[in-house]
């Protein structure tokens, strides 16, 4: 945990590339009047980028909702305080509003600061890569930590320890089938259960041990079998997927009409959540088929921008390993 600003120069890059840079803020369409919101700032790629198009000349401690504005606005939030060190430090030379809170309490903020009227919001879930790899947060199976993973320690709320030593077999065996898809659910939930019996499972290698000798040995030569386990780990700790699923609408309504909603996913479970939200707030009559007028009155309040996810080009599945398995889903407000 970073304690002070002397602490926070050890991280200066938060060794994040940013991914699906370019069609993001293509998609987000930003202008140099736009008002917008970064929801996972993390090393402050996205927003740099945001940030370099807004024009700050006439801008006010609030953003003004007024239709007529004259000067652009930009509000960064993460739930990880090193993350918003860090972009202090990369978003220095802009007048950016930064918060260190989760991308739940979106509409909170965004109604405080005055960013209840956003031409644009960006949402970039998942971990980011120096998260990944500072081994002391205990996100990565390949170095020994501390079993931690969450994204806020300083809350110091719910922890992987918690989960994998407390959880009833049924409860983690739910979690890691649901969340992690692992098949192999039943047979690393016992092994955890036989370890934890002589004594707690306290790091990330012991875990990973656990994992690797309750899974077919097919298996093991073929890849790693901890991704999925610590997966579903990481999202139970830090709700992820309901924190997902509440955000979504807040930040929509936040939009005036003909904002944009942009949001990079990276696994199957939070494509689905993003997927089937846009889908709803895209769908006019839900009226049964066989009803010969409509009855429901439900209108469309907006439309896809792009029918299929976008997905990273050659160059950047090259260049960076963790844009192959991201989508990126962007909605306008009708």
């Amino acid at each position: 945990m970073v304690s002070d600003m002397s602490d926070i120069l050890k991280f200066p890059e938060f060794s994040h590339t940013p991914v699906l840079l370019k069609e993001s803020i293509e998609a987000l369409q930003v202008m140099p009047q736009g008002v917008y919101i970064d929801c996972t700032v993390g090393g402050g790629g996205h927003s740099l980028e945001i940030a370099g198009k807004l024009d700050f000349s006439k801008r006010t401690l609030r953003a003004n909702p007024n239709p007529k504005r004259t000067s652009g606005a930009l509000l960064c939030l993460d739930q990880d305080r090193q993350a918003i060190e860090a972009a202090k430090i990369k978003l220095a030379n802009f007048p950016v509003i930064l918060i260190n809170d989760n991308f739940t309490n979106i509409k909170k903020h965004a109604s405080e600061q005055g960013f209840t009227d956003a031409d644009g919001i960006l949402m970039d879930l998942g971990v980011s890569s120096h998260q990944l790899d500072s081994a002391e947060r205990g996100f990565s199976f390949h170095e020994d930590a501390p079993l931690d993973m969450r994204m806020n320690p300083a809350e110091g709320n719910l922890s992987a320890y918690d989960v994998v030593n407390t959880y009833s077999a049924e409860d983690l065996t739910r979690i890691l089938f649901h969340y992690g898809e692992e098949k192999f659910a039943r047979g690393i939930t016992s092994g955890i259960i036989k370890a934890r019996e002589e004594s707690p499972v306290k790091t990330t290698n012991q875990l990973a041990e656990i994992i690797k000798n309750n899974v077919p040995l097919k298996i093991r030569k073929e890849k790693n079998p901890c991704r999925k386990t610590f997966q579903a780990i990481r999202i139970e700790v830090n709700s992820e997927l309901e924190n997902i699923e509440k955000a979504l609408p807040e930040a929509f309504e936040l939009l005036k009409s003909g904002g944009r909603l942009a949001v990079i996913s990276f696994h199957s479970l939070e494509d689905r959540i993003v997927k089937n939200s846009f889908k709803q707030l895209s769908t006019g009559c839900i009226c049964p088929p066989e009803f010969p007028v409509c009855v429901c009155g439900n209108k469309p309040k907006g439309r896809l921008v792009y029918k299929k996810p976008v997905t990273a080009g050659q160059a950047e599945l090259e260049n960076n390993i963790r844009s192959r398995s991201a989508k990126l889903r962007v909605i306008e407000k009708i």
